[in-house]
This record gives structure tokens, sequence and C-alpha cells, in this order.
């Protein structure tokens, strides 16, 4: 069974810096594109990073500049590098990937991890 599980959140002060790690397992062909997202209280969830598996990268404009996200293909997970954090950035940050199951047939599905808080405090 596929699943994502995310690591690397937790309580931060306004200006510093979190990682985030998501990694992909169980019977896995194929990944692509991962991604981060995020979702306030109430708000809605917003796209805040992607990149394929050739490298290839978007961002939210309001984290351009302070974000980063990159990819491990070989370990099958995809990190987010936070840095000069804000308040508002205090959020749950879901992990998401299409991916195509190691199993003869199964079509490409999204997974999305079981998410991990984030709180930037001022």
């Amino acid at each position: 069974q596929v699943q994502l599980v995310e690591s690397g959140g937790g309580l931060v002060q306004a200006g510093g810096s979190l990682r985030l790690s998501c990694a992909a397992s169980g019977s896995i062909f194929r990944i692509n594109p991962m991604g981060w997202s995020r979702q306030a209280p109430g708000n809605q969830r917003e796209l805040v990073a992607a990149i394929t598996s050739g490298g290839s990268t978007n961002y939210a404009d309001s984290v351009k500049g302070r974000f980063t996200i990159f990819r491990d293909n070989a370990k099958n997970t995809v990190y987010l590098q936070m840095s000069t954090l804000k308040p508002e950035d205090t959020a749950v940050y879901y992990c998401n990937a299409d991916i195509q199951p190691r199993v003869v047939g199964s079509p490409w599905s999204n997974y999305w991890g079981q998410g991990t808080q984030v709180t930037v405090s001022s």
C-alpha cells in the first residue's frame, strides 16, 4: 500500500527556518510530480510548491525567494526548505504526489500525507 509520511514540522520564531520531509513508501513504480500544500484555520488549502521528477519547480507567490522544494528520486522523498518564516506561514502542511503503484495495470493516483503542523510565532 502506498503512503506518504511527512516530518519536520514544529514551532519556530519569525525569521527562522524549518525543513519538511515527505517520504513515499510502498510498492511504487513511478512518482511525478510531488508537492506541498498548506491549510491555515478558516482558509482553503493552497499549493505552496511542486516539483517534477526532472526538477522543474513552481512556487506560490507568497513563498518565492523564501522556500525551496527539492527531491531525492532514489529515496522517493520530497523536501521543503522554509526560510525567513512569517507568522502567516502558520498552517498544516501536506505533501502530495501522483504515484503509479508497482502493480500490473494500476493507474496513476494522487496521494496525500497526513499533514504536519508548522507554527511561526511573532
